[in-house]
């Protein structure tokens, strides 16, 4: 296959044809996010508290860089990229703004250390590196408001101890450096958020009936029933080879409601088969009939996602959730449970339905999600909100993709806000990271990153910008980068791993899996982060499975 390199263009490319490659500016991405934590003194950028539109690159008089990005012998193992999404980033093209809607999902990550725990390696199309960096806290600064602050930092990538390093090209340049763009909102307050109606639209079909799918859900739902306030309202749809409302929504302040909730709760079984088209459509169905000015309005689907009965094409299923967002701003929260798990299917309900998912296998993760995270999180700290990277051309000769192509976004959309972006709550971050190749003696501007969002209430348009400089990028990644740095580099690199098992296809300066497994194992004893700490026996596990 081909290595997906961006080179970067001495030209302004013409609005079509930034249409055109949008797929391929925006491979210059890894995007992820996760919750907010303290500062982190060691970031290296800048941040405009004013909204201002992204600084264009600058004008570059010599020649163009090439866009020759080599190629590598085509897989044909199976073990390999399937299907076009490695031919889609592959692409070679020149320019230097790269565009995406903003997300939070999470659920690769959970569903990769569960298959690794199970003793296989995850396929390769379930493995999207966003939602693995996606997976940690991050130390970026709060805003004071709604909105987003911007960091910028990196670091150089060294060569020693890869797989897949790449030399200079025709443009002068050698050395690759890991960019990284962190976002952040302000996390949830004690008091003031809308109240929220919610819709748990629970799979109780017969593979729920395997140990860690409905006995989980179960557990997990009983706690949230109590995190809620009084003032929040909750319904429950049950589906499997029918849907059916089990409880239509109900105010939690209501005399006696909890407890005839919880009822209901514990008296869930499994039945048959799984028509997901039906239990979607019934749950947005009692949505939208909640649907009223001044409450937060979410479906939070829970399943294993492996639709066999009824309506089982996506379409469908996705018109439905589209139409409700759309018309009514009902959005979706998805948890996949299960050893086996419909992963692509749960990722477009949720990309569609303005909202993320996530996946558990265990009953403190579950816990967790249903009764810190999903109560903070059913406000909103943004609409729409996208994020846009434009790369200087007289100091960059190329960028690399690491995940997060269902996410791009054309160019000339970014200040579309008709074109949907991301929906992004209380106490998230959101990093994109880049692999850069700066080119030789390069000093100065690299480039400004922009983010845009609509008030949650007023759909009012905001931007902030940071920029990095050369400067950012010169400290090794592995022995003087921050320690959250080095963290998402490590899962960022696992994943990239995982997903492209051919080491000419990996990242430029990824280190191979018995280095990633020191840097893992170092930094879960330096952190002292229990989730890093389950990374590095992941990325352990891994290592073991291949010998």
């Amino acid at each position: 296959m081909k290595r997906y390199e961006q080179h970067v263009s001495g030209t302004r490319t013409g609005s079509a044809r930034r249409g055109a490659v949008a797929a391929a500016v925006a491979g210059g991405l890894l995007l992820a996010g996760c919750s907010g934590g303290t500062p982190d003194a060691s970031h290296n950028g800048s941040s405009n508290k004013v909204p201002v539109r992204p600084a264009p690159a600058a004008p570059y008089s010599g020649p163009a860089a090439s866009a020759n990005p080599g190629g590598a012998a085509e897989d044909s193992s199976g073990n390999g990229d399937s299907g076009g999404d490695a031919k889609k980033r592959d692409q070679a093209a020149p320019g230097y703004l790269s565009t995406f809607a903003l997300d939070v999902d999470t659920a690769s990550y959970g569903y990769a250390r569960r298959t690794l725990t199970g003793g296989a390696l995850p396929a390769p199309d379930t493995v999207r590196p966003e939602e693995f960096v996606n997976s940690f806290r991050q130390d970026y600064p709060q805003p004071e408001g709604d909105g987003f602050s911007v960091t910028t930092d990196g670091a150089r990538i060294d060569g020693a101890g890869t797989e897949s390093t790449d030399g200079g090209g025709p443009d002068g340049g050698g050395g690759w450096a890991l960019l990284r763009v962190g976002l952040a909102t302000r996390s949830a307050q004690s008091a003031g958020r809308a109240p929220a109606a919610m819709t748990f639209v629970v799979d109780v079909s017969g593979s729920m009936a395997e140990p860690g799918r409905l006995d989980l859900v179960k557990q997990a739902l009983g706690s949230s029933i109590d995190s809620l306030r009084p003032e929040d309202s909750l319904a429950i749809v049950t589906f499997s080879g029918e849907a059916r409302v089990d409880l239509p929504m109900t105010r939690l302040g209501a005399v006696e409601s909890r407890g005839r909730i919880h009822s209901i709760v514990d008296g869930l079984e499994p039945r048959d088969e799984t028509n997901l088209a039906a239990g979607v459509q019934a749950g947005y169905d009692e949505a939208v009939k909640a649907a009223r000015p001044g409450v937060t309005n979410r479906v939070v689907l829970l399943s294993d996602g492996l639709a066999n009965s009824g309506d089982t094409t996506a379409a469908a299923i996705l018109d439905r959730v589209g139409a409700a967002r759309r018309d009514h701003g009902v959005t979706l929260f998805g948890v996949g449970v299960g050893s086996q798990y419909g992963d692509k299917l749960m990722e477009q309900l949720a990309d569609k339905g303005d909202g993320h998912t996530s996946y558990v296998s265990e009953p403190e993760a579950a816990r967790k999600l249903f009764t810190e995270q999903l109560p903070a999180n059913v406000d909103l700290r943004a609409r729409d909100a996208k994020a846009q990277v434009a790369f200087d051309p007289r100091t960059v000769g190329a960028y690399r993709l690491i995940g997060f192509e269902d996410r791009a976004v054309a160019d000339d959309d970014f200040r579309n806000d008709a074109v949907d972006g991301g929906e992004v709550g209380p106490g998230h971050t959101v990093t994109a990271l880049y692999s850069v190749r700066l080119k030789a003696g390069a000093s100065g501007h690299v480039a400004t990153a922009t983010v845009r969002w609509l008030d949650p209430s007023t759909r009012a348009p905001h931007e902030r910008s940071g920029t990095v400089e050369a400067s950012a990028l010169t400290s090794p990644l592995w022995t003087a980068a921050s320690k959250r740095l080095q963290v998402d580099a490590v899962a960022a690199y696992f994943a990239d791993w995982l997903h492209h098992r051919l080491p000419s296809a990996r990242l430029p300066g990824a280190p191979g899996i018995p280095a990633l497994a020191e840097h893992a194992s170092t930094l879960a004893g330096s952190t002292e982060d229990p989730a890093v700490r389950d990374l590095s026996q992941a990325v352990s596990q891994a290592r073991r499975l291949t010998g």
